[in-house]
């Protein structure tokens, strides 16, 4: 990345990031739950899940959905933009056989005392007209042609 300029973007209170649309299947819910060791039942097992929990199917587990959310921030900043910081609370579960939405909104644009500017986004992820998950962000991104946020150390990083 040293090779190339960073991207400047314009970013303003109130711009909506793009959405993103993912189909949800039970292969992207058992492959979340196998890439973070999460070995418990109700993520890759449909009886356990339905007859056990009392769930209508498998579902999405935590990291999955932290997973999701840094993709679709750092998709949207691009290769320069470093994620801060990150919070989310689930509020329902996310099933195989829809797709779920992720959107967001930029918040404040704010510059700390070392010059860093950051971005402050909340976002949704949604699926069949549900708010599953609410989530904010904090991410640094390039202030000018030549400002790199993962090139920031001990006092220049401070999310």
């Amino acid at each position: 990345m040293t090779d190339t300029v960073p991207e400047v973007m314009t970013v303003d209170v109130g711009d909506l990031l793009p959405t993103l649309v993912k189909d949800v299947s039970a292969t992207t819910i058992v492959l979340g739950a196998l890439a973070t060791r999460d070995w418990r039942p109700m993520h890759h097992d449909y009886d356990f899940a339905v007859n056990r929990n009392g769930t209508r199917d498998i579902f999405m587990n935590t990291p999955n959905f932290a997973a999701w959310l840094e993709r679709y921030v750092t998709d949207w900043t691009g290769p320069y933009g470093r994620l801060g910081r990150l919070k989310f609370q689930m509020r329902d579960s996310v099933f195989p056989g829809s797709p779920m939405q992720i959107a967001g909104r930029v918040d404040d644009v704010t510059h700390d005392e070392h010059g860093c500017r950051w971005v402050d986004v909340s976002m949704t992820i949604e699926q069949e007209q549900r708010v599953c998950v609410t989530a904010t962000a904090r991410v640094a991104i390039p202030d000018n042609a030549t400002d790199n946020p993962w090139s920031r150390r001990d006092a220049g990083w401070r999310p």
